[in-house]
């Protein structure tokens, strides 16, 4: 097999962020077409629930099974075809007349999504050095941010004047970035250089839950479920909970607008403090700042106190989630890296589908936001508490072959 040239540290990260940009900008308007199918095709919240939780459900599959495959066929190869599977799939989608039909689109795109994120973050961290790879994983996470600023965008200016299917027929162009990266990515090293010892599938299985991985593989589950949960049931919901608070559609959608600008700052002081502090504290204090926010966000009662924690919470959650897909490769080796970030983030796909179904349960039976946001800020502070007792400091170490 032809040995591919090295690419550059600053073109890989280019290269992945452009990726994982295509996929929180999909995710993105997902939230934003909620609010703008609850008026369309008159959703209850009850219908509306499952528009995010099957999406969920699709990006759990799709993490566990992109995962393995990760670990059998190379992690260059599953990253195109994750990324082309929601691409085209969100296309495809703008067509949709029925609620159903575009459920199960969204299964389909959903398995997309969650296979790109913990495959591009595994083939990253393969090719980075233990002293900078911390930074760039945040740094490649920080392309989420963009991503959802330009959903945002999108929504805000083509939405109301275009309409829905026009915003889903944007993100779709990112299926031709998809056909570049099969000739611009070469795959991680780390991986070639293991090819002859390539384990069964389900050999990596039992090896990320037995033995020394079993304790990181609970703690990261546990992590993933809890953070997954409530930042979809928290941000796909923002636009219809601006809605539902007496807010325009034209103005929700500007509010969690400036509430999507303070991810980046967010990133970017986390991908500052990842390689001085360590990921456990850090992620730590990212997650406490989230939980504070969620608590605050859920009984603010002016737009003043809604802004502010709107993006406090934006920027807290958005740097612990780059921390995490920093810290999740680094407990397994080589061999099963893939198949534990993919089983771990799939764990966390499963309180996905949770989130959304249960603030269009408890909105339905006219239950306060303050409470359901309590809810949120409780899994987080069990996220915190999984860290504190199970997890281990993994700053500038090298990856286990």
């Amino acid at each position: 097999m032809k040995k591919q040239q090295p690419i550059s540290q600053r073109k890989l990260l280019g290269v992945a962020g452009l990726g994982w940009l295509f996929d929180a900008m999909d995710v993105g308007i997902l939230s934003f077409i909620i609010a703008a199918l609850h008026v369309e095709w008159n959703l209850s919240p009850g219908e509306m629930k499952w528009i995010g939780s099957v999406n969920s459900i699709g990006m759990a599959a799709g993490a566990f099974m992109f995962g393995l495959l990760a670990d059998r066929i190379g992690r260059k190869k599953v990253f195109i075809i994750t990324l082309l599977f929601f691409s085209i799939g969100s296309g495809i989608s703008a067509f949709a007349t029925s609620l159903s039909a575009f459920l199960i689109l969204r299964f389909f795109i959903g398995m997309g999504l969650g296979g790109e994120l913990p495959v591009a973050s595994t083939l990253v961290s393969e090719a980075v050095a233990p002293e900078k790879r911390g930074r760039v994983i945040v740094l490649l996470e920080s392309f989420w941010a963009v991503g959802w600023l330009a959903a945002a965008v999108i929504s805000y200016f083509v939405i109301p004047s275009y309409g829905w299917q026009t915003a889903l027929l944007l993100t779709a162009l990112s299926a031709f970035y998809a056909l570049y990266l099969r000739t611009g990515l070469p795959d991680s090293p780390k991986y070639e250089s293991l090819q002859p010892q390539k384990k069964s599938v389900w050999d990596n299985v039992k090896s990320v839950w037995s033995g020394q991985y079993l304790r990181p593989t609970v703690m990261l589950s546990v992590v993933w479920f809890c953070v997954v949960f409530s930042y979809y049931g928290m941000f796909l919901w923002l636009p219809s909970v601006m809605l539902m608070k007496g807010f325009s559609m034209i103005e929700s959608f500007e509010y969690v607008l400036l509430m999507t600008l303070a991810q980046l700052p967010g990133y970017f002081s986390a991908a500052w403090l990842i390689e001085k502090a360590g990921r456990k504290s850090i992620l730590v204090i990212y997650l406490l700042g989230t939980a504070g926010s969620a608590f605050f966000f859920g009984t603010a009662d002016s737009l003043a106190l809604l802004l502010t924690a709107g993006m406090l919470l934006s920027f807290f959650n958005l740097g612990a989630w780059g921390v995490l897909y920093a810290y999740t490769p680094e407990q397994y080796p080589t061999s099963i890296r893939a198949t534990g970030s993919g089983t771990t983030a799939a764990c966390g796909r499963i309180g996905g589908i949770f989130g959304p179904l249960l603030v269009g349960t408890l909105a339905a039976q006219h239950v306060s936001f303050s409470v359901i946001f309590t809810v949120f800020c409780i899994a987080i502070l069990i996220a915190v508490a999984s860290i504190l007792i199970m997890g281990k400091e993994t700053k500038q170490t090298e990856l286990a072959e």
